[in-house]
């Protein structure tokens, strides 16, 4: 009755948000003569920060109009080019100067671990200059009807696998955080099919390859509980009136509530600086913090099943790095992989993929020539700062586009120098 619980606290708090919000308003007010006086930029402060605290926030939007290519504004036009039940596949579609060569494709699935997969913005950004670029655009489990089946890991390595088909040859794919191990997976079993429309190369960042390597918070509690326990306390029906009703999930507010707790003296500094930002009318800073939050708040729901193979394949059995991981009765052969080039990124004081988990998959996939595959070590960022943010955009990102269009299978090598970090 958690989740119902939570809905109706929820519920009961609506007349008391709109209340706030309202008298906000009021004492924000330009022709309100207290708003412009210490108490009344105190009070609309308090009230806000109230209002943001209670609220549910939706799905955000990518918004990203417009590029640059080659120097000159481009507009950008999201398209969604692919569906299934719990997934879009969302396309920026460029409008490039006529004649311009095409950039190489590029799948960025996104991580399906709570958060939307707008938190990939950044990431989208950066590289749109650069690629035709495709997203996973991952649908909230609990508004998607029982009569849609269910989803699980194989499902979702069978959707990477479908996604690279439809995209045709020569497709880049990035996995973001968790979806490192279901993109290697399907890659492994995509060179074992000897598949002509394998990628043309991998980036794996900051994803939970071999979690024995530097465990985190996350890992150790992976570690330290039985799967019983997590099917007995985390996973719930979805309440009524929502779409999915009656399906089991993991829901978003459990996943955010366990992310806030790790960092929660880091979240109450943040809004108390939001608090003084606003009583000083410091509108910059004050908005920063509104566009950071409304994305870090926005969550989803995850499958049962779905969540409850990845603690015990991923995180319990690491059975990918044993070798032992299967799919559908096949096991995944990671030496299989020998014509798909390989990057892995990682950040130096990431908290939630330890430092070695990522680049583990240099390790297990073995019959990658050496001149197919490297390593990049972002020193001084955390697990956010992987692929997104200022280090990300001027050392990671030019990486990542220089390796893609080195492994191109139907373009000449480039060499690119990037001075900064650590390459191996």
């Amino acid at each position: 009755m958690f989740y119902q619980l939570y809905e109706l606290n929820h519920a009961m708090m609506a007349p008391w948000r709109t209340a706030a919000d309202a008298m906000r308003l009021a004492f924000s007010n330009p022709m309100n003569p207290i708003s412009h006086t210490y108490f009344g930029r105190a009070t609309a402060a308090g009230l806000e920060v109230f209002e943001r605290s209670t609220r549910r926030y939706g799905k955000p939007e990518f918004g990203l109009p417009e590029t640059l290519i080659d120097g000159e504004p481009v507009g950008v036009h999201e398209r969604i080019v692919w569906r299934e039940p719990f997934c879009n596949l969302i396309h920026f579609e460029r409008a490039l100067p006529k004649g311009r060569a095409a950039d190489p494709k590029v799948l960025i699935v996104a991580p399906m671990s709570g958060h939307y997969a707008t938190l990939l913005r950044g990431t989208v950004e950066a590289l749109l200059p650069h690629s035709d670029i495709y997203i996973t655009d991952w649908i909230d489990a609990r508004m998607v009807p029982l009569s849609e089946g269910t989803f699980d890991l194989d499902d979702y390595i069978d959707y990477v696998i479908q996604m690279l088909h439809f995209l045709g040859p020569d497709t880049h794919v990035i996995g973001v955080c968790q979806p490192a191990v279901p993109v290697l997976a399907a890659v492994a079993l995509m060179e074992a099919a000897d598949d002509p429309l394998s990628p043309a190369s991998m980036t794996l960042m900051g994803g939970p390859i071999d979690t024995r390597i530097n465990p985190t918070a996350v890992n150790l509690l992976a570690k330290e509980r039985p799967i019983e326990w997590f099917r007995d306390n985390v996973i719930m029906p979805v309440p009524w009136p929502q779409p999915g009703f009656m399906r089991m999930v993991y829901p978003g507010f459990l996943q955010l509530s366990g992310f806030m707790s790790m960092n929660l003296d880091r979240h109450l500094i943040a809004h108390k600086e939001f608090f003084a930002h606003l009583v000083k009318n410091d509108g910059d800073a004050a908005e920063k913090h509104r566009d950071f939050y409304d994305e870090y708040l926005a969550v989803m729901d995850l499958t049962a099943e779905f969540y409850l193979q990845t603690v015990q394949v991923v995180f319990m059995q690491h059975a990918l790095p044993k070798g032992e991981m299967m799919h559908r009765g096949r096991r995944v052969d990671t030496t299989a992989i020998k014509k798909v080039a390989l990057l892995t990124v990682e950040g130096e004081n990431d908290d939630i993929s330890g430092l070695g988990q990522t680049k583990a998959a240099q390790t297990i996939c073995t019959n990658i020539p050496e001149h197919m595959r490297m390593h990049y070590m972002q020193p001084d960022v955390g697990h956010y700062g992987v692929f997104n943010g200022s280090r990300f955009r001027r050392e990671i990102a030019p990486r990542i586009v220089a390796f893609q269009r080195e492994h191109a299978r139907h373009a000449k090598p480039v060499k690119q120098l990037i001075k900064g970090g650590k390459t191996a």
